[in-house]
Formats: structure tokens, C-alpha cells, sequence
């Protein structure tokens, strides 16, 4: 099937990670559905898109709602009859904190959005490729770095991170039967509002601050597109793609 024909769906599609990925598809011929919190984010990714914008489907979404993601992708089936890619990327942090200061609510929010909220995107995606004639599909998680190793102080998103990598190992083990790949993407600095503080230093292993590198998010979306165009007899189960210089490789 041409990318021409073929539906992809991005959540936390308003900023950063998921513009980039939504505009990076549509250039490729990919129909879009954007999903995300706020509508007028969303429409300024498809006002971004030029043209190519006339082939999404906005829908705003709570991806910690189960009756939300349920609308999601009711609406997706309704306009295009089918889902062949889902970028679950919708994810949020919360500011440095030791853990004994961290407050609970601050935990669950964290932990709704980033593990729940995948879990409930990636549930209802299989369930929809398994259906679907030609069924199949591809599953395409957001990692990030912290999903292999910690920044200081970032228990809750560490830790979500950390569950991704165990989700996409299951849902590419269980998927194999019903032709559905999963992936991940680890993101190390993409220049985005998230990384926006790392000009100005962070807070390093050592207990130093340091500025970091950052990259071009559009290389990014270059990577999801990568994925996405791959035959489903061929899978990327990991891959990192991150500012050639940053704090990672090595010891610092």
C-alpha cells in the first residue's frame, strides 16, 4: 500500500515530537489524524502543513480518558476506515524533584499520561488492525532517552519511560500473529519547548550544571516516517536518535 493510501495517527500532535512527526507524514502522502488536549494547537500543526493539511482529522483528545480514546478512533474509523500507523507519542514530565518531595498528584499525572494513556491508544489501535481488511498495522512509541537511562531527579518519567520499553516488547511479541510491528523511538534533545531550558544549563549525574547540545526536531520526524514506510515483514524494534554531542555515550 502507497503512503498515499495509508493513515497514520498522532498523538500530542499540537508541539514539539508530534508536529514534527505529523508534518514529516503528511509531506509524505500519509492521511493524519492529530490528537492532542487543545484544538487550536492542533489546527496550528495542520496550518503548518500547507496543502497537505486538507488530509487530516482533528480530533482532541484526553488520552487518559478511556471514553476519549474510544471517540478517537471510532472517528478515525468513520473517516478512513482503517489505521496502518500510530504514533503514540502524547507524553508530559514534571519539574526536577527529589523523590521525597514529589507529591503524589505530580506521580499520577505522570504515570496517566505517559504509560496509561499509550497503553489505552495502543489497546484500542490493535483491537482496530486486527479488525480491518487488509488487517495489520504499526505501533510506533515514544521512548525517549530517559527511557534507557535517568536525568537527575525524574523518578515519574523515568520510570514511564522505562514501562514504555516493556510495552513495545509485548506489543510486538503479541502482535506478531495478527501483522501488527511495534517500535520505539528514544528522542535525546530534540529542539523543542521541552528542551528549550537546556541553553541555559541542567542539571548533570555529578551534581554539576551544564548546557547541552540540542538537534532539529525535524530529523525526528524524518525517523518516525522511516519506520512508517517499512514493509510489516520488517520492524525497527529500537531505535535512538538524538544531538551528537549531548550528555549520553560514555561516561558524561
Amino acid at each position: 500500500m502507497s503512503s498515499e493510501n495509508r493513515v497514520a495517527m498522532v498523538t500530542g500532535a499540537g508541539s514539539g515530537v508530534g508536529r514534527a512527526a505529523t508534518l514529516a507524514l503528511l509531506g509524505e502522502g500519509y492521511r493524519v489524524v492529530l490528537a492532542g488536549r487543545r484544538r487550536e494547537k492542533l489546527e496550528q500543526t495542520v496550518g503548518g502543513a500547507g496543502e497537505a493539511g486538507s488530509h487530516t482529522l482533528v480530533v482532541p483528545t484526553d488520552v487518559t480518558d478511556p471514553a476519549a480514546v474510544g471517540t478517537l478512533f471510532d472517528r478515525t474509523r468513520g473517516a478512513f476506515g482503517r489505521l496502518d500507523v500510530l504514533f503514540n507519542n502524547a507524553g508530559v514530565g514534571v519539574p526536577p524533584v527529589p523523590i521525597e518531595d514529589l507529591e503524589y498528584d505530580q506521580w499520577k499525572h505522570v504515570v496517566d499520561v505517559n504509560l496509561n494513556g499509550m497503553f489505552l491508544c495502543a489497546q484500542a489501535a490493535v483491537r482496530l488492525m486486527k479488525s480491518q481488511d487488509p488487517r495489520g498495522g504499526r505501533i510506533i512509541n515514544n521512548g525517549s532517552i530517559s527511557a534507557q537511562s535517568p536525568r537527575p531527579h525524574s523518578t515519574p518519567y523515568t520510570a514511564t519511560k522505562h514501562a514504555v520499553t516493556g510495552l513495545t516488547k509485548c506489543l510486538a511479541l503479541d502482535g506478531r500473529p495478527f501483522d501488527i510491528a511495534c517500535g520505539q523511538i528514544d528522542i535525546g534533545n530534540a529542539g523543542t519547548e521541552m528542551t528549550a531550558g537546556m541553553a541555559k544549563g541542567v542539571p548533570q549525574a555529578d551534581g554539576s550544571i551544564a548546557t547541552e547540545p540540542i538537534m532539529d526536531v525535524a530529523h525526528v520526524g524524518r525517523a518516525v516516517v522511516y519506520m512508517a514506510n517499512l514493509p510489516l515483514d520488517a520492524n525497527v524494534p529500537f531505535i535512538t536518535v538524538m544531538a551528537t554531542k549531548m550528555p549520553y555515550v560514555g561516561r558524561g
